[in-house]
């Protein structure tokens, strides 16, 4: 308790010295968790809109189907099984019926994907109830695009396009696309190039009845065999944002250990200068009959004790900043649009009592191990020396 009492009176007598290192370290902290917050919320915010946007609880893909394979399109569609096609009545499955088009907006030609989907279906958040829209002629398919969708082709609500296609039996055909609504959503990859028709017009141009690509399932759908057929779960279907954060996860840890290097710097050189200037009192504690490992534990709580007013002062301005930031958001720029994953205008982040926490304990471990290297310097040295001002 004494060596504790004196470790403090002897850091908070250092003076500006003291304050100097307790400041950088705790903007360490600050940053830190902002940092690991941010990704953490980028991370749930793109699973989540993800799966509500796109995958459901999980999609079964027919057997030939790989979208990043367009090869494979053509031929990647079959008979929805019975199991799913009950699922389909019920509400709790979306069949999705995927082909290859061109249209033409201002005579300009640009490859698409057609997408039918039923327009009762609530599996997922894609306004499809627009594809009902009576004021459409009945000669012209409705259609739903993205926004992004939408700048690049400088479509609006109500514009007419022609799209040509080719259906299964290799015969080419073109029909005029209404614009019926420009939806707004984080997913790229239910926008960019797509174009989201009512499932029973698209089965006729496709003459493919009663066939899908694949079939997107509600939440809590439990896991079946179906011929033909491939489940692909969250695991999955997430792989990509998984990888995505993981690299900016790795990418982050640069800056976490060249923040916890400056401030292991700056405990550094003021431990060493203070075993330095404080030699003679290193002398006169060995000599009084205090033991070297107590001198060394002595000066070791003095370094580690900067931490521990880091951690108070991050928590005085911190705490404030982190919770306006995740109130208010973290502003993407707007070329993140064009990534193809799921990256909203604001990320807002999160942070949990397990990042805060572990984000303290390995600070405070580190420093109190960077505070011993020099410390221990003293158990090598003489009293008589250490008197004289000598460093052996």
């Amino acid at each position: 308790m004494i060596v504790l009492k004196l470790a403090f009176r002897n850091l908070i007598g250092a003076g500006l010295r003291t304050w100097l290192n307790v400041v950088v370290l705790s903007m360490s902290f600050v940053v830190i968790i902002w940092q690991q917050g941010l990704l953490d919320g980028w991370n749930q915010q793109a699973r989540r809109d993800t799966i509500e946007w796109e995958i459901g609880g999980g999609q079964y893909w027919h057997k030939n189907y790989d979208p990043y394979d367009p090869f494979t399109i053509e031929d990647s569609h079959g008979l929805i099984p019975a199991q799913l096609l009950q699922s389909t009545k019920k509400g709790q499955a979306a069949p999705v019926l995927v082909a290859q088009a061109s249209i033409y907006p201002q005579g300009r030609i640009q490859n698409v994907l057609l997408k039918g989907i039923y327009p009762d279906q609530k599996v997922i958040q894609i306004p499809t109830d627009r594809l009902k829209n009576k004021s459409v002629d009945l000669d012209v398919v409705p259609a739903v695009i993205g926004t992004r969708m939408a700048k690049s082709t400088h479509l609006h609500v109500g514009d007419y396009v022609t799209v040509r296609w080719r259906d299964t039996n290799g015969t080419f055909d073109a029909t005029e696309i209404q614009i019926v609504q420009i939806m707004k959503t984080n997913v790229g990859t239910v926008d960019f190039n797509q174009l989201w028709l009512p499932f029973d017009q698209l089965q006729k141009m496709m003459q493919t009845p009663d066939q899908a690509t694949l079939v997107i399932m509600a939440q809590g759908h439990e896991n079946i065999q179906v011929n033909g057929w491939i489940f692909r779960d969250h695991d999955f279907l997430l792989r990509d944002i998984k990888e995505l954060i993981k690299s900016k996860t790795v990418g982050g840890m640069v800056l976490y250990f060249l923040l916890l290097f400056l401030a292991w710097i700056a405990i550094f050189d003021t431990q060493v200068l203070s075993i330095f200037r404080r030699r003679k009192e290193i002398g006169t504690l060995i000599a009084l009959g205090m033991t070297r490992s107590r001198v060394v534990t002595l000066f070791t709580l003095e370094g580690s004790m900067h931490s521990i007013l880091a951690a108070l002062m991050a928590a005085v301005y911190g705490i404030p900043l982190l919770r306006m930031q995740a109130m208010r958001g973290f502003s993407m720029p707007e070329m993140t649009d064009n990534m193809g994953l799921a990256i909203a205008d604001k990320i807002f982040p999160v942070y949990g009592a397990g990042l805060v926490l572990g984000t303290t304990i390995i600070v405070m471990i580190s420093v109190t191990i960077v505070s011993l290297i020099p410390a221990r310097k003293i158990a090598t040295m003489k009293p008589t020396d250490a008197i004289k001002g000598k460093i052996s």
